[in-house]
């Protein structure tokens, strides 16, 4: 199973999720069984790593950011079987580029995952200061274990 995170830039927060999730996966010694990537909704940071609070924030708690940002593309809807977005705008960007219902069924939203109270969305922390960056990586650990969660009982049959 591959998951695709998706956000604004790729910089932060799906990194994020893309280092938290394989975390959880690889502890649920599930990594022969579900493989994760990030992308962007925008080209503008393609190329480059995660923006270096966010990693900093990370690495805090035990997570490292390897991914460079690349910008989604209409054939990720093809090779990835679910594409988890940050935003109601990631979410709609994502959905305008889907060709068909198939493709329309794939895209989620990381809230969704999400139990901490009143996460409707997970923010951009970008123009925020360090503790933006720490909310982010606290809504994405518990949206990641909440969804690893989901995928396990997909996949057992019992959700």
């Amino acid at each position: 199973m591959r998951l695709l995170f998706v956000c604004f830039g790729n910089i932060c927060r799906s990194p994020s999720a893309e280092a938290i999730m394989n975390k959880l996966v690889e502890k649920a010694g599930l990594s022969n069984q579900i493989t994760c990537d990030s992308a962007g909704t925008s080209r503008h940071h393609a190329g480059r790593p995660a923006d270096s609070r966010m990693k900093k924030q990370a690495e805090e708690k035990g997570y490292s950011i390897t991914s460079i940002s690349r910008s989604f593309e209409v054939e990720d809807f093809e090779q990835c079987d679910w594409i988890i977005t940050m935003d109601n705008s990631n979410y709609e960007d994502v959905l305008s580029l889907a060709k068909t219902e198939k493709h329309k069924k794939k895209v989620l939203k990381m809230a969704d995952f999400c139990k901490v109270k009143d996460c409707s969305f997970i923010p951009d922390p970008y123009y925020g200061e360090s503790r933006s960056f720490a909310h982010v990586i606290s809504l994405l650990e518990d949206s990641c274990s909440h969804l690893l969660k989901h995928l396990i009982q997909a996949k057992d049959g019992t959700s």
